[in-house]
C-alpha cells in the first residue's frame, strides 16, 4: 500500500482563538492531522488554563497541556488597532479560524462571521459558545458543569438514590470540541468544490444533547423522563458494575446468548431457564430480582477469576483501572496512550497520545504545547513580512508579547 508522506491536513492554515477547552481540543485534533495551528491569545496571560493546575510541568499547567499540542502560540492584543490589523492580515491567509467570543465582544471588534467572511470569504469559521447564537440564551456564557445540568445529562447520571452526578471530565466541552472538528472538515471538503467560505454555529448544549444518543429517544418515544440507574445500563441487564470478593467488575451481558455463556461460567446455570430472564426484555423488567441474585454470585470469587472464566467464554466484562493501572498496561504502550515530548527547554513533558493510527498517511511526531507568544515573531515575520524592527516597536507597545 502506498503512504503519502505528508499528513492528511498538510497545507491548511487554522486560526485558534478560543479558549479554555472546546475550541483547544478541536485545534489539537486538527493539528494532530497535519494542519498548521496557530493560538492567538492575549498578551500577559494568555489562556486562562495556563494558570489551572496544580499539577504543573514546569510552568505549563496539566489541563493547558491537555489540548494544546501541535501548535504555534502567538500573543496579540486584539482590543488595540494595531493588534487588530494583524489579526486580521492572518485571517486573509488563513482556511479556519477557531473562535469563542462573546457575541458582544466580537461585535464590537469587527469579528463576527459576517465580517470575518468579509475579509476572507473562503475562510471556515467555526464559533462555538455555550448555548448558540440563536434562542433565549444566546447571550448566556457557558460553562462544562452548567451545561452538563441544562442538557439532562446529570439528570440521568450518579446513583439511584442522592443527587445527580456530573460526568467526571468536562465532557461537553470535549464532545462540541469533535463535532467542531467534524464541522470544519466537512466544510474544508465543501469548499473544494462551492469556492466559498462557511459560517459554523456550534453549542455546547446542543452538543451534549446530541450525545445522549437512545436516552433521549427514549424520552422522545415514551414521554417517560427515565430515573437514574447509578452504574447499570437503562436498556440492557445486566449490564453494570458489581463488587467481587476483592473489588470491581464490569459485566456488559449484550445478548442472550451472552448471558446463556455467563450463567454457565459462573455455575448457575438454573438461571438460564428461568422464565423471569429468558430474554433481556424479561431481564430488564425483573431487575430488582436478578440484579440481587446476580450480585450474591460475583462477590464469590476475586475479579482476576471472573476475567478468567468470562473471557474463556467470550462474556464481556471490565476490571475498573485507575490511571496508573491504564497507562501502565502493554495495550496503552502499543496504542501510544503516552507520548513524551521536549518544552523548549530541552526538559522531557509525558502528554495523552493522539489517538490517530491512518495507514497509508504519515502523522507527524507531537510537538509540546507552547509557552505564551513563544512563536509571535516567527508567525508575524513568516505570515505578514514584518522585520524585526517592526516587530520590537510592536513589543514596546505591548500590542505582541
Amino acid at each position: 500500500m502506498q503512504t503519502d508522506p505528508h499528513p492528511p491536513l498538510t497545507g491548511i492554515r487554522v486560526l485558534d482563538s478560543s479558549r479554555v477547552l472546546a475550541g483547544p481540543f478541536c485545534g489539537q485534533i486538527l493539528g494532530d492531522l497535519g494542519a498548521e495551528v496557530i493560538k492567538v491569545e492575549r498578551p500577559g496571560g494568555g489562556d486562562e488554563t495556563r494558570t489551572w493546575g496544580p499539577p504543573f510541568v514546569g510552568p505549563l499547567s496539566a489541563y493547558y497541556l491537555s489540548c494544546n499540542r501541535n501548535k504555534q502560540a502567538i500573543a496579540l492584543d486584539l482590543g488595540k488597532e494595531e493588534g487588530l490589523e494583524l489579526f486580521q492580515g492572518i485571517v486573509r491567509r488563513s482556511d479556519v479560524l477557531l473562535e469563542n467570543f462573546r457575541p458582544d465582544s466580537s461585535d464590537r471588534l469587527g469579528l463576527s462571521p459576517a465580517k470575518l467572511l468579509a475579509i476572507n470569504p473562503r475562510l471556515i469559521v467555526c464559533s462555538i459558545s455555550g448555548f448558540g447564537r440563536t434562542g433565549p440564551f444566546s447571550d448566556l456564557p457557558g460553562y462544562d458543569f452548567a451545561v452538563q445540568a441544562l442538557s439532562g445529562l446529570m439528570s440521568v447520571t450518579g446513583p439511584v438514590e442522592g443527587p445527580p452526578y456530573k460526568v467526571g471530565v468536562a465532557v461537553t466541552d470535549v464532545t462540541t470540541g469533535l463535532y467542531a472538528a467534524i464541522a470544519v472538515l466537512a466544510c474544508l471538503h465543501a469548499r473544494k468544490q462551492s469556492g466559498h467560505g462557511y459560517a459554523i454555529d456550534l453549542a455546547l448544549l446542543d452538543c451534549a444533547v446530541s450525545i445522549q444518543v437512545n436516552l433521549a429517544q427514549a424520552y422522545l418515544a415514551s414521554g417517560c423522563v427515565p430515573a437514574r440507574q447509578g452504574n447499570a445500563h437503562f436498556q440492557i441487564v445486566p449490564y453494570q458494575l458489581f463488587a467481587t470478593a476483592d473489588s470491581w467488575l464490569v459485566l456488559a451481558v449484550g445478548n442472550d446468548g451472552q448471558w446463556q455463556r455467563f450463567c454457565n461460567a459462573a455455575n448457575h446455570p438454573e438461571l438460564i431457564g428461568d422464565p423471569r430472564f429468558l430474554t433481556n426484555e424479561q431481564r430488564v423488567q425483573h431487575r430488582a430480582v436478578l440484579v440481587p441474585i446476580l450480585e450474591t454470585i460475583l462477590k464469590q470469587s476475586s475479579t482476576q477469576t471472573w476475567q478468567d472464566r468470562l473471557r474463556a467464554v467470550g462474556v464481556p466484562h471490565a476490571p475498573v483501572w485507575d490511571y496508573a493501572a491504564l497507562f501502565a498496561h502493554p495495550q496503552a504502550v502499543e496504542r501510544g496512550l503516552r507520548v513524551t515530548v521536549r518544552d523548549p527547554q530541552g526538559r522531557p513533558v509525558d502528554l495523552v497520545g493522539t489517538p490517530f493510527h491512518i495507514t497509508g498517511a504519515t502523522l507527524g511526531p507531537p510537538a509540546c504545547p507552547p509557552p505564551l507568544g513563544q512563536h509571535t515573531d516567527a508567525v508575524l515575520g513568516d505570515i505578514l513580512g514584518l522585520k524585526p524592527d517592526r516587530l520590537a516597536e510592536l513589543r514596546a507597545r505591548h500590542v505582541i508579547e
